[in-house]
């Protein structure tokens, strides 16, 4: 069995075969593709078992990464939670496995990543084991009543109730002053994190190639941007992907009800599941809020053919001081900090 390599931006087939497959997700679209191309020059390539020219049957999409400061390798996918690999059969999959582990020794490559969403796939055993994170999705199939009714009373019911009496006004869309209240939201977020915000131009480009796919929903007080989502969908499944806040508005609850409010528009469009993302095992407040919204919570488990051994303590260092100085520096700067460092994490 041959395994092929092509561009799925230059090849037809993978639009066609993606946006017919049962475990594609927004992210192995060519808009998102695209979007990762324009915005951070990563090529993408994806392998098959498929002969070139014919209808393809499985394939694994990554996009390689060239840094001079984290190194060349091949990701699937960047900024993505999970990348399934749409593959039908075990035997397809340890082929194309076993022609990996031949790239990464002949391009000279720091490590290849899959981030499946199926645990079954960590079995594999030509591939180590690498980072894992908590993910929540929540079934949209029951009714409203009953989704509501199984948000947590205190935590996330009232205070989608609180929002209500509060009066705060909602938008939805993809125009560029939802964008700037999102992005400065963004901002304040990522500094209370002591992380720098990703860059604007990653956000335009993902609402100029996933236009018909992409929501931004913002909740304000008296004209104030306090809170705001950006959700995707592919299929049957809304994707919550980004989320800002001004946290000195916490209290009004605009946080839980723009999640509310995603759901009651994903139930509208029909919908079946709201995939609310990764979160870090160690984000213990970001795991609650989620169970809190009655999401089921499993394990995603990414995967490496790697020449690394083990992660040196050096750089566990270096990023805890680079969050400090994180913490610290001027909106403008730390914009320019994302837009300049972006491009090598992937």
């Amino acid at each position: 069995m041959t395994v092929h390599a092509f561009n799925p931006l230059h090849d037809p087939r993978g639009s066609e075969f993606v946006e017919g497959h049962p475990r594609a997700s927004i992210f192995h679209t060519r808009g998102w593709l695209e979007a990762l191309h324009r915005t951070y020059g990563y090529e993408p390539i994806a392998y098959t078992t498929s002969r070139p020219a014919a209808t393809l049957t499985n394939a694994i999409v990554f996009c390689r990464i060239c840094s001079w400061l984290t190194g060349r390798r091949l990701v699937s996918l960047p900024f993505a939670d999970h990348c399934e690999p749409l593959m039908e059969d075990r035997e397809s999959f340890d082929q194309i496995c076993c022609s990996l582990q031949r790239v990464l020794d002949a391009e000279k490559l720091r490590y290849i990543e899959i981030r499946p969403r199926s645990a079954d796939l960590a079995a594999e055993p030509q591939m180590q084991k690498a980072d894992s994170f908590c993910f929540h999705a929540l079934d949209l199939r029951p009714t409203l009543d009953k989704l509501f009714r199984q948000l947590q009373k205190d935590s996330i019911q009232r205070k989608i109730r609180r929002a209500e009496r509060e009066g705060l006004s909602y938008q939805a869309g993809y125009s560029e002053a939802l964008l700037k209240a999102f992005y400065d939201l963004l901002v304040l977020t990522r500094r209370r994190h002591r992380v720098p915000p990703q860059p604007i131009a990653w956000f335009q480009n993902l609402i100029a190639c996933q236009r018909d796919r992409i929501r931004i929903q913002v909740a304000f007080k008296e004209g104030r941007a306090i809170a705001s989502l950006l959700t995707l969908w592919h299929g049957h499944t809304l994707i919550y992907k980004y989320g800002g806040s001004d946290a000195n508005f916490h209290s009004l609850g605009a946080v839980p009800y723009l999640f509310w409010k995603a759901i009651e528009e994903g139930k509208k469009q029909g919908f079946q599941e709201f995939d609310l993302g990764r979160s870090d095992t160690d984000n213990a407040g970001l795991i609650t809020f989620k169970d809190r919204l009655a999401a089921t919570r499993s394990e995603l488990r990414y995967l490496r053919c790697s020449t690394l051994r083990r992660r040196s303590a050096v750089a566990g260092y270096g990023a805890e001081a680079a969050r400090r100085l994180f913490a610290v520096m001027p909106d403008g700067v730390l914009s320019v900090a994302g837009k300049l460092l972006y491009r090598h994490v992937g």
